[in-house]
Order: C-alpha cells, then sequence, then structure tokens
C-alpha cells in the first residue's frame, strides 16, 4: 500500500521540486551534507513547511486534509526536543495521543515497552540521561498510532548502543506495516537498516533508489565532496571517506 507519493514536491529557494513515493512496510533515509535540505524536506511532508507541488497520503492530497486528520496519519519527530515543563515520562509520551483527543493506555503502553521505559514511566524527564530523553521523544512519536512516521536526526548525540537500538525499533515500526522516513548522517546505518535512500545535495534531489544504487563511491563523492570507500558486502556495511 503506496502510504505517501511526492510529485514536483519543492520549497522555493531551499529545496528543488522531486518526486518519490513511500510503502507500507519500507523505511526511507534521507542522507546528504549539512544544509543539503533534510530538515527541510522532512519538515515539508509534516506539514509545517509550505511547499509546491503535491503530496498525497494514502491517496488523499495532503493540503485537503484537516490539521487533526493530517497529525493522525503522520507523525513527527523534530531535530530538537526539551520538556518546557517538569513532566513526567509517560505524561510527555501521552501528548502523542493529542490529535486523537484521548488517553489510549494500550497505545501508550505500548510505545513505553517499545522503548524501554516502563520502568521510568514516573521519572521527569529533565532528570533522565541525553539517551533516556531521546527515547522519550521517541515513544511520544509512536503513541500517536500514525501510520507515516517522520524523524529528522534521531540518533543526534546518542551513544553507538542507543543508535542501534533506536535503529531497530524504527526498523521494527516499518515491519509492523508503517512507513517510516527519517534522515541521518551515519550512512553505515542506512545501509544497514533501509530499505530506500534519498541522496541530496544543496537541495537537490542527486538520488534515489535502494541503498546499493545510491551508495556508490561517485555518488557519495559528489554529494559531499570527498573521495568515499564503500563497502556494502562487510557485516555491517562499511562507508567512509578517504
Amino acid at each position: 500500500m503506496e502510504l505517501m507519493n511526492l510529485h514536483r514536491l519543492g520549497v522555493p529557494g531551499r529545496l528543488d521540486p522531486l518526486d518519490l513515493s513511500l510503502e507500507s512496510g519500507q523505511l526511507l533515509g534521507v542522507i546528504g551534507p549539512n544544509g543539503a535540505g533534510k530538515s527541510t524536506l522532512l519538515s515539508a511532508l509534516a506539514g509545517l513547511t509550505h511547499y509546491r507541488g503535491e503530496l498525497r497520503l494514502q491517496g488523499t492530497r495532503a493540503d485537503l486534509l484537516t490539521p487533526r486528520s493530517r497529525a493522525r496519519q503522520v507523525g513527527y519527530l523534530p531535530q530538537q526536543q526539551r520538556s518546557a515543563w517538569g513532566l513526567a515520562v509517560e505524561d510527555v509520551v501521552n501528548l502523542g495521543r493529542l490529535p486523537w483527543g484521548d488517553r489510549k493506555k494500550e497505545a501508550i503502553d505500548a510505545a513505553l515497552a517499545a522503548t524501554g521505559l516502563l520502568e521510568l514511566r514516573r521519572k521527569r524527564v529533565e532528570r533522565l540521561s541525553g539517551g533516556e530523553q531521546a527515547r522519550v521523544w521517541l515513544a511520544r512519536l509512536l503513541a500517536g498510532e500514525a501510520r507515516l512516521l517522520l524523524a529528522d536526526e534521531p540518533l543526534a548525540s546518542l551513544d553507538l548502543l542507543q543508535q542501534r537500538r533506536v535503529m531497530q525499533l524504527l526498523r521494527e515500526q516499518a515491519d509492523g506495516g508503517r512507513g517510516v522516513v527519517l534522515s541521518l548522517h551515519d550512512l553505515s546505518l542506512a545501509a544497514r537498516y533501509c530499505d530506500r535512500l534519498c541522496l541530496l545535495r544543496q537541495g537537490r534531489l542527486l538520488a534515489w533508489g535502494t541503498p546499493a544504487e545510491v551508495l556508490t563511491p561517485d555518488l557519495l563523492g559528489e554529494a559531499f565532496e570527498v573521495p568515499v570507500h564503500v563497502d556494502l558486502s562487510s557485516d555491517p556495511p562499511i562507508i567512509l571517506a578517504r
């Protein structure tokens, strides 16, 4: 089932028009150097940045959906997160239920369990470590039960173990029938976990396809302006600047 389809979607001055699609069960990684347009693309998909062109969500034009209906279909995890109030973990996760106007216990408990936060549900967020807080924001995203999940650099500031756990969790969400779009800088993780990759450079779509199609020395060298060594046959894949 097609969850998302972009036709000539662009943000004037920031992102050239591009075409993309995403099926249920797929994890799409948005990659590229700093300033390539990754966050701009995710923000446009979330409806937070004005765009030109057409975006369809499960076959319906996104601009025809009410804000609440769109929020029920699309969950968004922005790059910067912090709690402005002294809230408990469970209270923050419950904010993911705002589009539905309820406190669905099953959804909240499932999100806490998936992110390993059940034992921390009563703790105040500001007393948690950076990695634990990152899991809280991710749990809030999952609690909304959206079919399409958008995550802008969810691995930022996480150690190696937490990076792997987050990627495994997002992979599980896709395997469960959701669609996932995330921006990330670690190309080895992108090769390991993503079904499709979108390579951006200076607001332009440079390549889109499978990891094997996108993660080539030529394309990565053009995008990052540095010679790149690529070994996708290694376990895990190895992608390094020469």
